[in-house]
């Protein structure tokens, strides 16, 4: 099964990282340390296999990607022999990025991204594409009559209004070219009745929302520790220092309260209530693509004794994002080739902030995740 893997923000860095870890796992010169499919059971299930995987994307940016692949090795993201080594490789990947097109009207700007996506699939004779979001995080969407049915939303799309912010539009556009769409980020993506309805009448998967990589990945561990031992938390309060693209986008209030929220969320769904509390996201520059994270909770146990606990968490937000990134190219590929349409509940591992009723305790997304790759059908 060749697929294509449309990536938006593909000049970014989890982007950008993840096209060179796929060329250097692909060319033997690192392991797939990181990549959930690489590990057992997932190993065993019937997946397209990372050379199987071409990439191309979108970006408003013009940076190249061998100067990007350099500045993150500069950083210390990526190594420095291998993308030395996988420069011709890196180099060759720039044809398949294309400008971010806007048209007159968002129904117009829709049309070019799915022709770019479907003109990819046909160039490479891709049997289908996965396209993922991995761009800067938005601020909450505002309400718009619009969002309630695709009928609707098609109609005022062709306006001049701006109906949709460019996550949602970039899955609109996704489900126009016939193709399963994912959202890395904390934005809205495919998580309107609209866009909902359209997957569903065409018969598209779709996942997300807000890769787990951090300190969110911690708390999934954790805060089923405390609701199983009955134990009751009283505060959990994380600071988030980061730097690089992200940290410089979420220096913007809304969009950093939209980051924030996904955060939180994990706490209130597992321990079936909000303890007092924020996580609070601050830039600093100085760091890079790297995110430290200090967490203190505090809870009652057996009489009234109080409690805490501490930890902290230092990462580098890309080589955290990107094997999560392809993992999620094989899985949503598969379950399309398997006929799955519409949300992908099982695929909440993945993410903080995930689609439909599912538990938030990392060990029973681990479970939906492990029966879902058993049912995938050989291709």
């Amino acid at each position: 099964m060749v697929v294509g893997v449309w990536l938006i923000g593909a000049r970014g860095s989890v982007a950008v990282t993840s096209v060179v870890g796929a060329l250097a796992v692909r060319a033997g010169l690192a392991e797939p340390v990181g990549m959930v499919t690489e590990a057992l059971p997932l190993r065993d299930a019937a997946l397209p296999s990372l050379s199987d995987l071409v990439f191309g994307g979108h970006d408003i940016t013009a940076v190249p990607l061998g100067k990007k692949a350099e500045s993150l090795a500069a950083a210390g993201v990526l190594p420095a022999g291998i993308v030395a080594s996988l420069g011709a490789e890196i180099v060759a990947q720039e044809r398949e990025v294309q400008p971010l097109p806007v048209g007159e009207t968002q129904w117009a700007t829709a049309g070019l991204i799915a022709a770019d996506i479907v003109r990819f699939r046909e160039r490479h004779g891709l049997e289908r594409v996965v396209v993922i979001n991995v761009s800067s995080t938005e601020p909450a969407v505002s309400d718009h009559p619009s969002h309630a049915s695709t009928a609707l939303l098609d109609q005022a799309l062709q306006s001049d209004e701006q109906v949709l912010p460019a996550s949602a539009l970039a899955a609109y556009a996704a489900f126009r070219a016939g193709c399963a769409f994912v959202d890395f980020t904390p934005s809205t993506g495919a998580r309107l009745p609209a866009l909902e309805d359209f997957a569903a009448r065409e018969g598209l998967p779709y996942a997300g929302r807000d890769g787990k990589t951090g300190e969110t990945l911690v708390k999934s561990v954790l805060a089923p520790m405390f609701a199983m031992r009955n134990l009751r938390v009283r505060s959990w309060s994380g600071t988030n220092l980061l730097g690089g693209g992200d940290g410089a986008n979420l220096a913007d209030p809304a969009a950093n309260a939209a980051k924030a929220g996904s955060k939180q969320r994990v706490l209130k769904e597992t321990l079936g209530y909000q303890p007092q509390g924020h996580s609070l996201i601050e830039y600093v520059d100085d760091i890079g693509d790297f995110k430290t994270a200090w967490d203190l909770i505090t809870f009652t146990g057996f009489l009234g004794a109080g409690m805490r606990m501490e930890f902290s968490w230092h990462g580098c937000d890309s080589a955290l994002a990107a094997p999560l990134v392809l993992d999620l190219a094989r899985l949503v590929a598969a379950a399309h080739a398997s006929g799955r349409s519409g949300p992908l509940t099982e695929l909440a591992f993945f993410f903080k902030d995930p689609l439909g009723e599912v538990p938030h305790g990392l060990a029973d997304q681990w479970a939906l995740l492990s029966g879902f790759a058993r049912e995938l059908p050989d291709a």
